[in-house]
């Protein structure tokens, strides 16, 4: 029999699709925005693969809205441990809910949420035990931490299946630092993970020359076309070619000036660059949606070390946003060389069928590289 602990952060990943990238405070300004709630859509797809592939499970859950009613929905009849107080649950509830699994003495934490989750995670078992294994399904803005499924449901087929684990490393970033264009990572623990291929890598901050890349875009950019800068230092470089002061590690939408819909209501007080006019600068879903215009390419680099195009740090792509534009992929050859293959994580299985398989990756001037969707 192999107990599993199962903890849901209800509010993790809702900045995302708003342009908050993280949720720490920021709760009700996502709210104000319009956001809801990912995790637990993420937890039932988790919870149904575990169901399909567990021969043997006996689940250990949280009273809601930190997973019972998903693991129900999912098949299973859990043992509620934990019971959160009402209205708003955090990091306590997180904590207490992990050491009540550790005193039951389960063989893996299952939990459902970003690197802030990840952390209150690996450091309760460091103070309990240092040895039970955790492993995360994927529901947070920023995933740096190699502890996480690929996707959801590749953490639950995991949980359900694995056999040994390995030391992995929990990361996460100041997400004030983030929202102001600047990266800052810290080393939170390293615990032990179950061994399987699903398991994406930590993310890697590094990346090679692109100026040829990016001054070749800037100099065919059409101007019948709205463009969708999504962050990352390689499209960056894209921005800064054309003139754009962009926000690094937010989304921006950019129209050149001679561009048959640059002067539409709407535009006229946008921020000018050298070209052309930046409509939407670190934008969410909605201020997205409402400047896309007739054709619309999104222009977006694989995570370095992960290969994730849509779904990590970029969650205002939203599938809605996908569908109404062309995707334009553009990285350095040295990160192809450490990734091996792109990967899409959009939230909408319909959407990441789509979008699998083979596609031409830019990497110069005029060079493409075929990489592989999967």
């Amino acid at each position: 029999m192999r107990r599993i602990g199962l903890v849901c952060n209800p509010i993790a990943g809702m900045g995302g699709r708003v342009g908050l990238k993280g949720t720490d405070g920021k709760v009700r300004e996502a709210r104000e925005r319009g956001a809801e709630p990912r995790a637990p859509e993420r937890a039932l797809d988790a919870l149904s693969a575990l169901y399909r592939n567990a021969t043997d499970v006996e689940l250990l859950a949280c009273g809601d809205p930190m997973g019972a009613s998903e693991a129900r929905e999912a098949g299973f009849s859990p043992e509620i441990v934990y019971e959160p107080d009402g209205g708003e649950t955090s990091a306590a509830d997180t904590r207490s809910a992990v050491r009540e699994f550790l005193e039951r003495g389960v063989d893996l934490v299952l939990f459902v949420g970003g690197d802030g989750t990840a952390t209150d995670v690996a450091e309760t078992i460091a103070n309990h035990d240092g040895e039970t294994p955790m492993l995360g399904v994927p529901a947070g803005v920023k995933i740096y931490s190699s502890a996480f499924g690929v996707t959801p449901a590749d953490a639950g087929r995991i949980a359900a299946t694995f056999e040994t684990t390995e030391p992995r490393e929990v990361s996460d970033i100041d997400e004030d630092a983030y929202r102001e264009g600047e990266v800052h990572t810290t080393l939170r623990a390293v615990v032990d993970v179950p061994v399987a291929e699903e398991l994406q890598s930590s993310k890697q901050l590094g990346g090679g020359s692109v100026e040829g890349l990016a001054a070749a875009f800037a100099e065919e950019v059409d101007p019948d076309t709205t463009y969708v800068f999504a962050p990352g230092s390689t499209v960056g470089a894209i921005e800064e070619a054309l003139g754009v002061s962009g926000s690094p590690l937010g989304v921006d939408v950019w129209r050149d000036v001679s561009g048959s819909g640059a002067d539409s209501e709407g535009d006229r007080d946008a921020e000018r660059s050298e070209r052309g006019e930046v409509l939407v600068r670190d934008g969410g879903e909605r201020e997205i949606l409402e400047a896309l215009g007739d054709r619309n390419v999104i222009v977006v680099s694989p995570i370095g070390g992960q290969g994730f195009v849509f779904g990590r740090g970029n969650q205002q792509l939203s599938p809605d946003v996908i569908r109404r534009c062309e995707v334009e992929i553009v990285a350095s050859r040295s990160k192809l060389d450490t990734i091996g293959v792109l990967r899409v994580d959009t939230g909408d299985p319909e959407l990441d069928e789509e979008l699998r398989g083979w596609t031409r990756v830019r990497v110069g001037r005029v060079e493409r590289r075929m990489m592989q969707i999967v």
